[in-house]
């Protein structure tokens, strides 16, 4: 029998593991009728039934990214060479100069796009060794014009390749970029990031700073048509922390998230935490009135 290639699959929290979820809602009217749900064990925000990792990617490299024909000029769907998107790629290659410091060893971007954060990286830091994990074939192709190395496919994809099963040198930082919400399973790309990254590296996550605290934008400007599936995570500054405390991260630097766009994280397995300390999590109570109390404001907008 042949299988339906948008065959979805239902899943528990990623976070704590729990099939509890409770739907959020005044989402649906914001998504054409597609649901989001938050855990009621751990406050964790994430979307219960998606495809497969290879259909996402694929949604991601030929819907998200493609180039469409309307009203006869050529209109790009998604790049991150917009004005908005170079702003906030060049937030966090200022952050890895200036507050990591780091200006030599291995980068690896996971979910590299069209390769312009490490565009950006290489006019900053040219003795830092770059490379990109990205599924999309043209983005590929646009970085190896650029002369940065790069793999086609998805992380996981990289793992069990024949290039990423001996892949003896490790990475010193890798950075996930808006990419971590974006995929099947959250889980999975930390595991096979830790995998990639040296004893003494660091993870850098950069997300959008949008739960639990000011609004920022309007709640339509924030969930959209797009298959929810493409968006599959929506992270707090606690619920990242607890994902990366499960794989040995802890954090290392953090911006000032609250009242900024961007929320920017850096775990590293040498963090300080005793050993009885336990790494909080969201009241899921307070955050179905957070958005309750966000779709009344955006009916002014």
């Amino acid at each position: 029998m042949e299988q339906n290639i948008d065959q979805s699959f239902q899943v528990s929290c990623d976070i704590c593991g729990v099939d509890d979820p409770e739907e959020i809602p005044c989402t649906r009217k914001y998504t054409e009728g597609q649901p989001l749900h938050v855990c009621r064990n751990c406050g964790f925000v994430y979307v219960t039934n998606r495809r497969s990792s290879e259909r996402i990617a694929e949604a991601w490299s030929t819907e998200i990214y493609k180039e469409t024909q309307a009203d006869s000029k050529l209109a790009v769907t998604y790049t991150a060479r917009s004005p908005a998107v170079m702003s906030r790629l060049t937030f966090v290659a200022e952050t890895v100069s200036t507050v990591l410091k780091f200006n030599s060893g291995r980068l690896c971007d996971i979910g590299a796009g069209e390769g312009v954060f490490l565009e950006l990286m290489r006019n900053r830091e040219p003795d830092v060794e770059l490379f990109g994990v990205e599924p999309s074939l043209e983005n590929c192709k646009a970085m190896q014009q650029m002369g940065i190395a790069c793999e086609a496919g998805t992380i996981e994809d990289f793992l069990v390749s024949s290039v990423g099963e001996n892949f003896e040198d490790r990475f010193d930082l890798i950075t996930i970029l808006w990419t971590l919400e974006n995929c099947f399973s959250c889980r999975d790309m930390i595991e096979a990031a830790s995998r990639l990254l040296k004893p003494d590296g660091t993870i850098l996550i950069a997300t959008g700073s949008r739960l639990l605290v000011p609004f920022k934008k309007p709640l339509q400007y924030y969930l959209g048509k797009n298959p929810m599936d493409t968006h599959s995570f929506r992270f707090s500054s606690k619920s990242l922390s607890r994902l990366m405390a499960q794989y040995g991260f802890f954090v290392t630097h953090e911006n000032r998230y609250i009242d900024n766009d961007v929320l920017l994280k850096c775990f590293s397995r040498n963090g300080h935490i005793t050993r009885d300390e336990e790494i909080p999590s969201d009241n899921y109570l307070d955050v179905l009135d957070f958005f309750h109390r966000w779709d009344a404001e955006s009916q002014f907008y």
